[in-house]
């Protein structure tokens, strides 16, 4: 599945429009219909939960929704307002509207503007409305609440109240609907909502009421994901075309709600044409775009040697469980073989928890902690390794940084570098300094390791986490895992990849580690960087998901060593 910016999907319409020659009526009139088609399943959902059945919309990793139509049983008891503002988006809203007063809702609009100013394709909908008899509200500049009647020649019913009361008399209004249609403001919004959007936005969020959002919630930043002080929250975005960058990352995720992306008319085969290197991972864009065989089948003739060899390196006696974990994973991913590299005092204590796994002594500290003069005896003994994991459990030491660069440029193994070894290359002056390796090299940090790379703040971080990414994998020639929430994947080539499988469970120690495992086993196998990155992802999340399921008590209680189980 596609994932567009802003100004991407203002170049995909304009391609459909100007080249393919489909009318700008026309999307705006698919669009208007799957908000209200929508719209209608959440209805019959309603019903059935209140009714304790199954609501037939089954939401997948995808985006997408596979809904029967429903058949609600009194209709008449619905009452949607649909808000509009003076863009597309209002002309979209105006266009569910009359779908949905064709199914037997009732809908009220309330313009967030004088209706006469809006233009172009919306003004024709407003016009189309208005003679299909839907009744609408208008929200003055003064903050004042205007009631009319559909019919333009109906005397008003006017509140001349200050900004703050008429708010609260609005307020008054919203038991009598249902729920909300959010047709306000559209991808090209961009900061904090003017008035008199920001105090619409503020009375629907407080109104009690369910809130549908037409393409993205807003208030959205529909590149980066950022709220504005003043940002719908709704329950269901219908996304419409193409999903939109905003929604596939907190917080703005969570203000979207369940999201659906539905087609308006514009062919899928735009956005390929575009040169689009953007994709939430799914089973799809990992067979058909990343040529990924994700049934992990194994050669019948096959043996340890054909599934590749994985040395981790990594542990030290604080911090023995994290070196452990990322072999355990590696072996459990489907990696032939796996070498743990870790001081020789920590050797004697970790013999035996994994009977499959080897060890050898790389450190013969006695506090069983790492030292610079380590790296000509890793070298030596990765000759016969096909992948490098580098990192967890580590520690710091010193010159750690001359050790790692000594092993960055001495060895040909593709790498997967987390954890301290993150940290000490973020202290040894970072990537711009280093040259670049030729092998798949795979970066693994969260925010915060992130904003050391970087050298920005985590929160800087977590306001761009896309933007980031990409501009840090293109300028170092690395694959880069940023985690969390809708962990991201890019890659040297300007591919994005974002993750929607986890569970907030997996929120523990050790995680990532289990990460790094999966990662450099399933390249071992063959798979290069990239194809490894995304897929280990996938399955980490899908992992957590299914330990989480296996709790008897509450998910919080998932360890790291569950997801290993439930690989």
């Amino acid at each position: 599945m596609y994932i567009v910016t802003a100004q991407q999907m203002r170049d995909l319409d304009q391609y459909t429009i100007e080249q393919l020659g489909i009318p700008a009526m026309s999307l705006m009139e698919s669009a208007g219909k799957a908000i209200a088609e929508e719209v209608i399943a959440w209805c019959g959902g309603q019903q059935d939960e209140q009714a304790d059945v199954p609501r037939g919309r089954a939401l997948t990793n995808e985006g997408g929704i596979r809904s029967d139509e429903k058949v609600i049983p009194d209709r008449s008891r619905q009452h949607w307002l649909v808000l509009v503002g003076k863009g597309n988006n209002g002309g979209d809203g105006l266009v569910a509207a009359r779908y949905l007063t064709d199914a037997g809702i009732a809908v009220t609009l309330l313009y967030a503007h004088d209706p006469q100013e809006l233009t172009g394709d919306a003004a024709l909908q407003r016009d189309a409305a208005q003679r299909s008899g839907i009744p609408h509200l208008v929200w003055n500049e003064k903050w004042n609440l205007h009631s009319q009647e559909s019919d333009p020649g109906a005397k008003g019913i006017r509140t001349d109240h200050a900004a703050s009361q008429s708010e609260e008399v609005f307020s008054s209004h919203w038991s009598r609907y249902t729920g909300i249609i959010d047709a306000l403001l559209g991808t090209g919004s961009k900061g904090e909502p003017r008035e008199p959007y920001a105090s619409i936005i503020r009375s629907a969020n407080t109104s009690g009421k369910p809130i549908i959002a037409a393409d993205i919630p807003s208030g959205l930043n529909a590149d980066t994901g950022e709220l504005a002080d003043n940002c719908i929250q709704a329950k269901l975005t219908v996304c419409l075309a193409f999903l939109k960058q905003g929604l596939t990352q907190y917080p703005g995720a969570g203000a979207a709600g369940e999201v659906v992306v539905r087609s308006i008319g514009i062919p899928r085969s735009t956005a390929q044409q575009a040169g689009l290197r953007n994709h939430l991972i799914t089973d799809d864009v990992l067979q058909d775009v990343l040529k990924i065989d994700t049934s992990r089948s194994r050669a019948i003739d096959g043996h340890k040697g054909t599934y590749g060899h994985v040395m981790v390196i990594g542990g030290s006696m604080n911090m023995s469980g994290a070196g452990l974990m990322a072999s355990r994973s590696a072996l459990r991913i489907g990696s032939g073989l796996v070498t743990w590299a870790l001081p020789e005092q920590l050797m004697k204590h970790m013999v035996g928890h994994v009977p499959e796994l080897m060890m050898i002594p790389a450190s013969q500290d006695p506090d069983g902690q790492w030292k610079a003069d380590t790296a000509r005896t890793i070298i030596e003994q990765t000759a016969k390794a096909d992948v490098l994991a580098i990192g967890p459990g580590l520690g710091r030491f010193e010159q750690d940084g001359e050790w790692l660069r000594t092993l960055w440029e001495e060895t040909e193994q593709p790498w997967v570098l987390d954890a301290d070894g993150l940290n000490i290359l973020s202290e040894a002056g970072g990537l711009s300094h280093w040259s670049r390796r030729t092998a798949d090299t795979v970066l693994t940090p969260h925010p915060g390791e992130m904003a050391r790379l970087a050298g920005v703040s985590t929160a800087d971080i977590q306001r761009n986490r896309i933007g980031i990414a990409r501009d840090f994998a293109q300028e170092h020639g690395v694959v880069l895992v940023l985690k969390g929430a809708r962990t991201i994947v890019a890659s040297p080539q300007g591919d994005i990849l974002v993750n929607t499988t986890g569970h907030p469970g997996m929120a523990t120690g050790g995680s990532g580690d289990v990460l790094t495992g999966i990662i450099s086993g399933l390249m071992a196998q063959g798979l290069s960087g990239l194809q490894a990155a995304a897929f280990g992802v996938h399955l980490h999340g899908h992992a957590g998901e299914e330990a989480a399921r296996k709790r008897t008590g509450h998910p919080a209680s998932l360890l790291a060593g569950d997801i290993i189980e439930s690989l």
